[in-house]
C-alpha cells in the first residue's frame, strides 16, 4: 500500500436518541457527541443503521446530520449516513451531506430491490459522480438481501471518490481479497466489532462502532493499540469488551444499545416502531454486563 486512507481508527455508529413523544432529542445528542468526542473516537457517524435512519423522516434526517456537523465543529471526522434504495434520494443526501460539510458520505447497499453486481455498481457509480465528496461504501447483506461481492467493490474502488468500505458481511475471507486488491489510500473497515481486531491484523483501517457508543473510550484505545502493533493491549481490551460487544446484538440492534445508554444516563429510552423494548430476561443479562464493566452501578 502506498499513501495512508484517509479514513482510519474508531469511529461511531451514532444512535439517534427520542424522547418521550418519539421526537428527537437534540440536547442529549449534543450529549452523547461530547461523551464520544472526550472519548477521541476518530469520527462520527450518524443515520446509519445503528441511527434507525429507517424510521427517520427526510426532514429529521437532514436535521440529525446538520447537527451532527454542528456540535463535532471540526473535532472528528463526520461520515452522514447517507444512502438509500432509491438511487436519486442517496443522490440528495450525498449533496446535502456535502453542503453542510460533511468528511464523507456512508452509503449502504440497495435494500429490498436486491439489485445485481452491476446495478450495484451503477448505483454506486452515479452516487459519487453526484457531489465531490468521499463515499463509503456499507456493505451489511443480512440487511440488504445481497452482497456487494469483492470484485464489484474493487471495481468501485478505482472511482476516484469511492474512498473507502465499511465490510459487515462478517466474512474474513471477503475482506481479505478486498484488501488484496485494493488501490492505495482505500479504506477497509469492520461493521462489527467483534471482528474489528481480526480484521486490522491482516491490514484493515478500524472500525465503524456500536460498542464505541458505550465506550468510546476503550474501543478507540483497542483499535488505536491494534494499529500502532500494540498486540497485546490491544487484545486485552477486546476480551474485557466482548461480552458487551456481543449483548449489543443479543436483540436488534440498535435495541440493547439504546437500552443500555438508557442505563447509563445518557439518553431516553424510546424506539420507534418496529423496533421495540427489550425483552425482560435480555435486558437483566445487559444491565449485569454493564455492572461488571462498572458502566452502571
Amino acid at each position: 500500500m502506498g499513501s495512508q486512507p484517509l479514513f482510519r481508527g474508531a469511529m461511531t455508529a451514532l444512535v439517534t436518541p427520542f424522547d418521550r413523544d418519539g421526537k428527537l432529542h437534540e440536547e442529549h445528542l449534543k450529549r452523547l457527541i461530547e461523551f464520544q468526542i472526550a472519548g477521541g473516537v476518530d469520527g462520527i457517524v450518524p443515520c446509519g443503521t445503528t441511527g434507525e435512519a429507517s424510521t427517520l423522516d427526510y426532514d429529521e434526517h437532514f436535521r440529525v446530520c446538520e447537527l451532527t456537523a454542528k456540535f463535532v465543529n471540526g473535532r472528528a471526522k463526520v461520515i452522514i449516513g447517507g444512502g438509500s434504495n432509491n438511487t436519486h434520494r442517496a443522490i440528495e443526501l450525498t449533496r446535502f451531506s456535502k453542503e453542510i460539510g460533511a468528511d464523507a458520505v456512508l452509503s449502504v447497499g440497495p435494500y429490498y430491490n436486491k439489485p445485481t453486481q452491476e446495478g450495484h455498481y451503477r448505483h454506486f457509480r452515479a452516487i459519487a459522480e453526484s457531489a465531490d465528496i468521499p463515499i463509503i461504501i456499507y456493505n451489511i447483506p443480512g440487511r440488504t438481501g445481497v452482497n456487494i461481492e469483492p470484485e464489484t467493490l474493487l471495481r468501485l474502488s478505482e472511482i476516484p471518490n469511492i474512498a473507502g468500505v465499511k465490510e459487515a458481511s462478517g466474512n474474513l475471507d471477503q475482506m481479505m481479497t478486498i484488501l488484496r486488491g485494493r488501490p492505495a489510500g482505500f479504506s477497509v473497515l469492520s461493521g462489527d466489532d467483534s471482528l474489528s481486531l481480526p480484521l486490522i491484523s491482516v491490514g484493515g483501517d478500524g472500525c465503524i462502532s456500536v460498542l464505541a457508543n458505550e465506550m468510546p473510550q476503550a474501543f478507540t484505545r483497542m483499535i488505536h493499540a491494534a494499529l500502532d502493533n500494540r498486540w497485546d493491549e490491544a487484545r486485552r481490551i477486546h476480551y474485557e469488551t466482548y461480552s458487551l460487544m456481543r449483548a449489543n446484538f443479543v436483540e436488534t440492534n440498535p435495541v440493547p444499545v439504546k437500552a443500555a445508554l438508557a442505563m447509563m444516563g445518557l439518553i431516553e429510552e424510546v424506539y420507534r416502531l418496529p423496533l421495540c423494548p427489550m425483552q425482560p430476561n435480555n435486558r437483566e443479562r445487559l444491565q449485569a454486563i454493564l455492572r461488571e464493566l462498572k458502566l452502571v452501578e
